[in-house]
């Protein structure tokens, strides 16, 4: 059988989207322990595919001192998050149009003093989001690699957390010292786990199950298999296309792999209300038409 097109996959997305106005939005924040294991590619193609399920999909590149999500589409922003931060524009004005409809939120490159952002300003970048008003199911945040503040941040505000980590050591390694800094330093108690670019599924297994294993010794966090994603050519090739794989080959092995990780966080739960954390959208948990924009300083 031969894979729908990106334009045929729009289409059908966009007939299955319902509108209901400021419905609370899931918001993913996807990181990793350490660099190089593709954790924004995750990101990108797990956008794209919850597309592909029929949701309205913003992408919000947070590693932002070291900003790619615009380089892997080949998009040229004229503003990005720095600006926004400086008060020079508000959130709708750096908006981008990905492939399949997606909403980018695009970061600077270069950029060290936006890479050191304190809690506060953090914070306020959160609380921008309130002045996003048009409807939207899911926000899926990249951060950076690592522990850093503002991936600690970001991830308190988010309601889903999901680490990428390969089948190596170092990669395995430095997801549990994130795992154990999320869970016991900033309370969040249940993380999905994505093995990327492993050889097989009993790879991918087996990465989740090295990390579950010292994490029931030692930690009080639950953790759940949200998928593996396989080593694929097509994916080196979308990239140097500066396309997603989800898009250029919807029918690669890849592919197939986040449109099911896809089809598992659609049916999810959908968000409650708020809980006491400074949040993304936090009027939309309380059953509130968005706030006016909040006043961001750098």
């Amino acid at each position: 059988m031969r894979a729908p097109d990106s334009n045929t996959v729009a289409g059908q997305a966009a007939g299955l989207i319902r509108l209901h106005p400021h419905r609370p939005v899931r918001v993913i924040a996807v990181a990793s322990g350490k660099g190089g294991v593709g954790k924004s590619t995750v990101s990108l193609n797990l956008a794209l595919a919850l597309i592909r399920q029929g949701q309205r999909v913003m992408l919000m590149d947070a590693d932002l001192g070291l900003a790619n999500i615009d380089v892997l589409l080949g998009l040229q922003p004229t503003y990005n998050l720095a600006h926004l931060m400086e008060g020079r524009v508000g959130l709708a004005d750096i908006l981008l149009e990905g492939p399949m409809g997606l909403k980018v939120v695009p970061a600077a490159s270069g950029r060290q003093r936006m890479a050191e952002l304190d809690r506060a300003q953090l914070v306020g970048l959160v609380q921008a989001f309130s002045e996003f008003s048009d409807d939207l199911d899911t926000l899926v945040v990249d951060t950076a690699a690592g522990i850093s503040g503002s991936v600690v941040t970001l991830a308190q505000a988010a309601q889903e957390v999901v680490v990428v980590a390969c089948n190596e050591p170092a990669s395995i390694t430095d997801a549990y010292a994130l795992i154990k800094v999320l869970s016991r330093d900033y309370g969040i108690g249940r993380i999905q786990v994505v093995a990327n670019a492993v050889r097989s599924a009993a790879d991918g297994r087996q990465v989740f199950d090295h990390l579950c294993r010292v994490a029931d010794r030692f930690l009080d966090v639950t953790l759940h298999f949200l998928g593996t994603v396989p080593h694929d050519e097509a994916v080196r090739r979308a990239v140097r296309q500066q396309r997603a794989v989800v898009e250029a080959y919807p029918g690669a092995p890849s592919s197939l792999a986040f449109d099911k990780i896809g089809e598992q966080v659609s049916s999810w739960q959908p968000p409650g209300g708020p809980r006491g954390n400074v949040e993304f959208f936090v009027e939309r948990l309380l059953g509130r038409s968005p706030a006016a924009p909040a006043l961001v300083g750098a």
